[in-house]
């Protein structure tokens, strides 16, 4: 996403000329849509598009409300009607360790802060990299899709249930770990379904380059994704499978991909002979 100076203003440093995220052009006071940037009395320019900030929000799946939980609380004001993602603010580390700087646009997609970058590559980390484990109270956001290609699949091979994440050697969004849709560890395979949702926005832009991320941290341990690409997406990676929903055509085609990466013995290994078992 680029930033002019009509949208993201002229300075990234809150608190200077169009402080508090309100931009300028050239001296002239800008409105979004969204309702940040300046005041409509001061307005002299109403953008009809959401702010550089929430666009990024909006492609990153993110609330501004959750946004400001992770700032430092001297910087929330401004945030609160910040437009610009190049600004930058102090941040609370998810894990309890030192608050950081870094811009709206690395909090939202960078690795998190320095100790969280420095601890994934350590070398006890890196020897866990790898590994799939049980993350308890996980939460994560399941659609009906996602839990269809998992009953179809599991139908079809022995699907593990007391593994939700695996251990990687790079930080991903401030954690040493990922969380894919089906992990199947004796393949050291990994499920994705990708959708782009109501809005036609998810796993797109910077979602899709995040997903490649996601996707090159775990090809660094030792695993392949299998990316299922549903309504329109485009394939992505090596293993991609277009589709307009899932179906047992599609199961079947994670089946060749799964016998293409590890081979007919390893996944005969843990086909089901008997359909209820």
């Amino acid at each position: 996403m680029n930033e002019d100076s009509g949208t993201a203003g002229s300075s990234d440093t809150p608190g200077s000329a169009g402080s508090a995220g309100t931009p300028s052009a050239a001296g002239i006071a800008v409105r979004f849509r969204c309702g940040h940037g300046a005041d409509a009395a001061e307005a002299r320019i109403t953008l009809h598009r959401a702010c550089p900030l929430c666009m990024l929000l909006g492609e990153t799946k993110r609330s501004r409300e959750e946004l400001l939980r992770r700032a430092a609380p001297a910087g929330r004001a401004a945030l609160a009607q910040e437009t610009r993602i190049g600004a930058s603010y102090q941040w609370i580390c998810t894990r309890g360790h030192s608050r950081y700087e870094a811009t709206v646009r690395e909090a939202l997609t960078g690795p998190g802060c320095p100790k969280c970058q420095r601890n994934a590559a350590a070398p006890a980390a890196r020897h866990e990299g790898g590994v799939p484990f049980m993350k308890p109270g996980l939460k994560t956001r399941t659609s009906q899709a996602e839990q269809k290609l998992r009953m179809l699949l599991g139908e079809r091979i022995r699907l593990p249930h007391r593994v939700n994440a695996i251990r990687i050697n790079r930080s991903f969004f401030g954690k040493p770990e990922v969380w894919p849709d089906i992990i199947i560890p004796g393949l050291l395979v990994a499920i994705e379904y990708d959708s782009p949702g109501r809005e036609g926005t998810a796993h797109r832009g910077l979602k899709e380059a995040s997903d490649r991320e996601k996707d090159a941290a775990l090809a660094e341990v030792g695993w392949a994704v299998i990316r299922v690409r549903a309504d329109g997406l485009e394939p992505l990676g090596p293993y991609s499978i277009a589709c307009a929903g899932v179906t047992a055509a599609v199961v079947d085609e994670v089946l060749r991909m799964l016998v293409l990466i590890r081979g007919e013995e390893a996944v005969a290994a843990l086909m089901r002979t008997d359909p209820s078992g």
